[in-house]
Order: structure tokens, then sequence, then C-alpha cells
């Protein structure tokens, strides 16, 4: 495996800053399978997030929630001081009551401590990107976007950027702030959020897309085998140059805690999939 393979896939900007576009999400270095609690080797998930960055992916995406607190943690432990390349991006707007809660809370004061928590846990002066995990249903989403929107322009965050939303509450949120990225579940066998990656792309907003490899039943698939077969790849690579391919504003995010699936995962960026194939695989 060759260093930075993530680059092959060419940059995007996010923003001002200037990132490859296969990124590494940074959820399963928490403990599994339930995103909850340390893992259970606490020194090879902070080697796993070494060799990502030196993979070549320089935009690490991660949030609050996911431990709770543990995967910013150990982002910090392992690369901090951070190369000048890294840019990492996090999220609030969830809080884990129990192992198999995630409840939302959108509630301003809510989210002013979730931003400074994050900050100290990342080892940060500013988040890069700051995303609000979900609309929360018992709180205005204006007062919820309006509340990071302050924190922005008190110097807490750089870029503002919004998931698990709606065109309608993307549309909402860039009335409020400028937005630069949209976090929705997207992959081979969800599409349901085209209308959202299509706003994304006329407004020229980063599309990153969440559970990028799917469940397993896609890359069991007849036609992504069969594709897999004529590229010399695995199904897994097959679905993330599917992504890369589908639009020009696609950040996909494959996480990992196995140094294979990371390497596997990386050298998708160098796959270019024909025509005919994505034809396949349409």
């Amino acid at each position: 495996m060759s260093e930075a393979a993530a680059a092959a896939a060419g940059t995007l900007r996010l923003g001002d800053l200037a990132v490859n576009r296969l990124g590494f999400g940074a959820m399963r270095v928490a403990g599994l399978p339930h995103i909850w609690g340390e893992p259970g080797d606490r020194a090879a998930m902070r080697g796993l997030l070494v060799r990502a960055f030196e993979l070549g992916h320089t935009f690490f995406d991660t949030a609050d929630s996911y431990g709770p607190d543990v995967s910013e943690t150990l982002i910090a432990e392992a690369l901090h001081p951070y190369p000048n390349v890294l840019v990492i991006g996090t999220k609030g707007g969830l809080v884990r009551p129990s192992r198999h809660r995630w409840d939302t809370n959108g509630r301003p004061e809510h989210l002013r401590r979730a931003v400074d928590g994050s900050l100290a846990r990342l080892r940060l002066e500013r988040i890069d990107l700051y995303q609000l995990h979900a609309p929360d249903p018992e709180v205005p989403y204006a007062e919820s976007v309006g509340a990071l929107a302050e924190l922005q322009r008190a110097g807490k965050i750089r870029h503002l950027g919004v998931s698990n939303v709606t065109v309608r509450e993307l549309e909402q949120a860039r009335r409020i702030a400028p937005i630069v990225s949209v976090q929705n579940q997207y992959n081979l066998e969800d599409r349901s959020s085209d209308d959202v990656l299509s706003a994304c792309e006329k407004a020229g907003i980063v599309f990153i897309p969440w559970y990028p490899l799917g469940a397993g039943r896609a890359l069991r698939s007849a036609r992504v085998k069969r594709v897999a077969e004529r590229a010399g790849a695995t199904p897994a690579q097959v679905a993330l140059a599917w992504l890369l391919a589908r639009s020009p504003v696609m950040l996909p995010i494959p996480g990992t805690s196995s140094i294979a699936h990371l390497e596997e995962n990386a050298a998708a960026a160098a796959l270019r999939i024909s025509r005919e194939d994505i034809a396949t695989l349409e």
C-alpha cells in the first residue's frame, strides 16, 4: 500500500480549506459494537488514526456522541499537534444517555456546552468544521443553527455544516449562516437524499455521505460483485469509487477499526470505474 493512497481521488474545497476527496470517519475507534465507551485497545486505535493520516486522509469526521467523547479524545492523543493539512470536522446535537440511545438535543445552551467540550477534547482554539448532528423536533431549527452561527462569530467555529437534513432544512440553515457541508446517509442502496445532493451541487456545498458502504446486502449483490471482478477490485472499493464518480461535491468518509480495511478503503481513491460499470450499478 503506497503512502497517501487516498490522495488519488483529488481534492475539493471545504469552505476555504482544501481536503482530499476521500476522508476518514472516526466513529468506530470508540467502543464497539454500539459506539459506546472505550475501545478494547486504545493504543491500536491511536495507531489506526495515525495510519489513516499517513494514507492521505486529510479530512477526519467525528462527533461528541461517539463514545461519547472517546473519538475526539483519541484523535487528539494520536495526532495533536495537528499537521497543517489536516482538517477535523466534528458534530454536536445528539446525546447518549445509554449505549442504545442517540437522542437529539438542539437547545442553544446545550450546543454552546457541546462546542466548548469538543474544543477541549480536540485541543483546539477553533474547530475547522462544526456540524449540527440532527434537527431536534423539540427545538425550532433556526434556534439551533442560530446558536452555532453565534459561536462562529465568536471565533470558536471556522465553518458550519448540517447533518440529516431535508432540502427545506438546508435552505433554512443557509438563510441564517453560510453552510459549507451537508452530511446525510447515502450509499449504493440508499439514495433517498438525491434531492439534497442536487441542492448541494447547485450551491457548491460539500456532501458527506455517512454510512457510505451501506449494509452488507449492497456489497454482496451480483451487480457489485460483477463490477468488482471486471475492475480487479473489492466490492467495498467499487462502492466508494461509485460515490466519488457520482458527484464532484461528494466527500466519502469510510470508517473502520481495522488497519486492513482502512488500507482497502484508501485504495478505492485510485479506482476509476467505467460508464458501463456505472450503468450496471444504477
